[in-house]
């Protein structure tokens, strides 16, 4: 018994694609800053130091003294000595007046207008030991300092963002085929 037969025959489908890949292009700009900084407010407020110095007793230790103040030591100095003379002359007469009881008065008295008192002797021209006298008042000094906040302005920039979509198209590069052959 023959029996019938069936042969059949395919051709796949070839299909062909072109594709074209999207291009992206993302660029971000830098921010847009604008920064200030003030400069700050300094007050300086200063009182002088004061320095006194008072030299009126090392000048008269050495001598150096006002015309007035001179006038006046002089004038009291010259009504001392005037004051020992008298003195000096009364005692001297009283004693000429006693010559009777004391007999050597006048060679006392020619004794002690002989032989004047010796000279003192040492340095006079340095001052004494604290004459000088300083006195300081301190300088002050203020500073009042105010401070400036800095100014800042920032602004952001969007991305920039540039896209081209990408395409895919097909063709067929080869058609699918079926053949059926019946062979007895």
């Amino acid at each position: 018994m023959n029996f019938l037969q069936l042969q059949i025959r395919t051709t796949d489908a070839e299909l062909g694609l072109n594709i074209e890949k999207p291009n992206q292009v993302i660029r971000q700009p830098k921010a847009t800053q604008h920064i200030e900084q003030p400069a700050a407010i300094v007050e300086m407020h200063t009182t002088r130091g004061v320095v006194e110095i008072d030299s009126t007793q090392a000048r008269r230790d050495v001598g150096m003294i006002s015309p007035l103040e001179s006038a006046s030591k002089y004038a009291s100095t010259g009504r001392q000595k005037v004051m020992q003379g008298i003195a000096r002359r009364a005692s001297e007469g009283r004693q000429m007046m006693d010559i009777a009881h004391n007999s050597d008065a006048i060679a006392s008295i020619a004794k002690k207008n002989t032989f004047p008192t010796p000279a003192k002797l040492g340095i006079d021209f340095i001052p004494s030991i604290g004459s000088v006298k300083l006195d300081y008042t301190q300088a002050k000094v203020n500073i009042n300092v105010q401070t400036q906040n800095p100014k800042i302005s920032a602004q952001v920039n969007k991305p920039i963002h540039e896209y081209t979509p990408g395409n895919v198209s097909g063709h067929m590069l080869q058609n699918p085929s079926i053949e059926i052959d019946f062979i007895v």
